[in-house]
């Protein structure tokens, strides 16, 4: 299994419930290089059959809202600890009784909110430790309806120092400015994970540095995920 070279913080911290650090991200969000790319890819796969989707550290609600343009016949529960992405996810989300906004960290097990033909993530699990990445694609794969779907636009580790210290640059940052709350791992290793959990069709789609979209198949194998910066989209599926 491959080894990530990237360092990893030995005293994890999350700067997410500060308000200064949620706000200072969504003034920067709509810039990110190939965020949109990555976005896009991870819309291809969440299928026209989807009913009910649980969104993992919606954030403002971004990622939910582009896929409910595309999916509008669909329920939807979107979740996050930030006091400051609660607040914009829920104002983005006033008046559409499709959406329930609900506080809950991603560091502690999911609750049991029933089953999902959607389970969709951008830019967040890479916040957890890697123990509990594991632990949360179990989780999101127990809640998976037959032939649901996970579809994870993320940020992972550079296969080298100097990869990473080039994707950093690309999106404005140092080694030094970067957000200290990150746990990066490399791609092979969580599309290891999942296929061992039970996802069918277990993929990584794209190719933009350290951005990459996961995509699997709930039961089956498979997660298409695309390289987009060094982050993965992935997309799982349960057979």
């Amino acid at each position: 299994m491959p080894v990530n070279p990237m360092p990893v913080n030995p005293m994890p911290v999350n700067l997410w419930t500060r308000t200064d650090h949620a706000l200072d991200y969504l003034e920067r969000a709509d810039s990110i290089a190939h965020r949109t790319e990555g976005e896009s890819s991870l819309l291809e796969f969440v299928p026209r059959t989807t009913r009910r989707i649980l969104d993992l550290g919606t954030g403002d609600g971004r990622l939910l809202a582009l896929v409910k343009r595309e999916r509008p016949n669909t329920e939807a529960i979107a979740i996050d600890f930030s006091p400051a992405m609660l607040e914009a996810a829920r104002k983005r989300f006033a008046g559409d009784s499709s959406v329930a906004v609900m506080t809950h960290n991603l560091d502690d097990p999911l609750p049991d909110m029933g089953k999902f033909d959607a389970v969709v993530s951008s830019f967040a699990i890479h916040h957890v430790t890697h123990p509990r990445k594991r632990a949360l694609y179990s989780e999101i794969h127990e809640r998976l309806s037959s032939g649901g779907v996970f579809c994870n636009l993320e940020h992972v580790a550079s296969p080298t120092p100097r990869l990473h210290e080039e994707f950093l640059r690309q999106i404005g940052l140092t080694p030094e400015t970067e957000d200290a709350s990150n746990q990066l791992l490399d791609v092979e290793t969580q599309l290891q994970w999942l296929r061992e959990i039970g996802f069918a069709d277990v993929d990584c789609h794209g190719n933009g540095g350290n951005w990459r979209c996961w995509r699997g198949d709930g039961g089956s194998s498979e997660s298409a995920a695309r390289d987009s910066l060094g982050h993965p989209l992935a997309r799982l599926s349960r057979p």
